[in-house]
């Protein structure tokens, strides 16, 4: 019996064909692998891929970078442990935090890492939610209008931001910007899915032959010591933080099941048996980065990419991609010379990166086909999105809500409402 569980958790991935190469029309399987050279090499590839994405985020709201990265490879193995191997996936830093870590940058990192924590706990509810009713679910709490029109307002509501960034530097900001494009479009392989990395890079040597850096960072860098702990923090609870954090978790659960849903596809396995575990996967690493000091975590688009280009969806490299990032989060000089980066390459990357995710709601309603002819529809969502892309704030008693919360909750309340009320006229 202890060998038969001991298997579940730690599978003895299979050696596929020779180990050595992938037939034109063959993928190798999760519970699969490539010679143990080839499934680092591929392992350290997926690093590599959510390099950009994931180091990108604890720069932008500040959050300490080695310890982000920690939590990120130990987020990823209790994931891999969690779907049983079923599932390859690396959770990264979530783009969907950086929102609402802005706009309470002024409560302090402890309240925010406690609205990271709060989310977590809610998306771990949600994944145990669905393990026991079934991933139909979500499909009745939050149909692709209501998290389209989330997911839009999450990304746009920082547009002003990544302005002012970019015009804090904007001759960076645009080597920057151009950089991220032009390697995305016109660069094919790896290298043009690295597109917002390469960017970042190629901002900071310019910012640096040009004299941008800041001399007290790059002072920073030059003491930091090569080997040394993450900076653990723990969190502390405010309701007005929390409240501006929460819309977070619709983002976390479309990401999470999309993700699942595009393995099923890929490898031709159905997955929907585990889609709960993955939710509560997800929020229990983003309660330990909540508790530890870290941003919360989600699975990576990157990723999957990477796994398209090689056909290789082996758990195994991903088992690799976690020790990795662990080994990296005991560097400080590292963690330092991610924190050189300057505002203008920040304003130039987050100009795309804040857009991509405002259409990746879009995306989401052109996937669903849903039809904007409908009043019910064209009305909800665009009273949502104006209040998220406005930040329009209230007050209500001593706990100030901003445009996410009142966009994504007015949808959440006002859609099923309306359509109740809208069948009943109907009828």
């Amino acid at each position: 019996m202890t060998t038969t569980r001991s298997r579940q958790f730690f599978p003895r991935w299979s050696v596929h064909g020779d180990g050595r190469t992938v037939a034109p029309d063959a993928v190798v399987a999760p519970d699969e692998r490539l010679s143990w050279p080839r499934t680092v090499g591929i392992g350290m590839q997926h690093v590599v891929a959510m390099f950009g994405a994931t180091l990108l985020v604890p720069t932008i709201t500040g959050f300490p970078v080695t310890t982000t990265l920690f939590f990120s490879g130990l987020g990823t193995a209790i994931f891999l442990l969690a779907t049983r191997g079923r599932i390859p996936s690396y959770l990264g830093s979530s783009f969907a935090f950086i929102a609402p870590l802005a706009a309470t940058a002024g409560d302090g990192p402890a309240a925010q890492l406690g609205a990271v924590l709060v989310v977590g706990v809610v998306l771990f509810l949600v994944g145990l939610l669905v393990r026991l009713a079934g991933s139909r679910v979500l499909d009745a709490v939050m149909p692709p209008l209501v998290t389209g029109a989330i997911v839009a307002l999450i990304g746009l509501n920082l547009a002003s931001t990544a302005a002012t960034s970019y015009e804090a530097q904007p001759l960076v900001a645009t080597v920057t910007l151009v950089a991220v494009l032009l390697v995305t479009v016109a660069v094919p392989g790896l290298i043009g899915r690295l597109g917002i990395l390469v960017g970042v890079v190629v901002g900071w040597v310019f910012a640096a032959v040009t004299g941008a850096l800041d001399p007290a960072r790059v002072d920073a860098l030059g003491s930091a010591s090569w080997i040394g702990l993450p900076e653990f923090t723990g969190p502390s609870f405010q309701l007005s933080v929390v409240l501006v954090a929460l819309p977070v978790v619709v983002v976390l659960v479309a990401e999470n099941v999309g993700h699942v849903k595009a393995v099923a596809a890929m490898t031709g396995r159905s997955l929907d048996d585990v889609a709960g575990d993955a939710l509560m996967a997800d929020g229990a690493a983003t309660v330990l980065a909540g508790a530890g000091g870290g941003s919360g975590t989600t699975t990576y688009a990157e990723n999957i990419g990477v796994m398209a280009a090689t056909r290789v969806y082996s758990t195994a490299a991903y088992w690799v991609a976690a020790a990795t990032a662990l080994v990296l989060s005991f560097s400080p000089k590292f963690g330092a010379l991610i924190f050189t980066v300057p505002n203008g390459v920040i304003g130039g990357a987050t100009l795309v990166l804040y857009g991509l995710i405002g259409l990746l709601g879009v995306r989401i309603w052109q996937e669903a086909e849903i039809d904007f002819t409908k009043p019910l529809n064209l009305m909800v969502a665009a009273a949502a999105l104006v209040a998220g892309v406005g930040d329009l704030t209230l007050t209500i008693g001593s706990v100030e809500l901003g445009g996410i919360v009142w966009g994504s909750v007015g949808i959440l309340v006002a859609y099923p409402v309306l359509r109740a009320l809208s069948e009943r006229r109907r009828d």
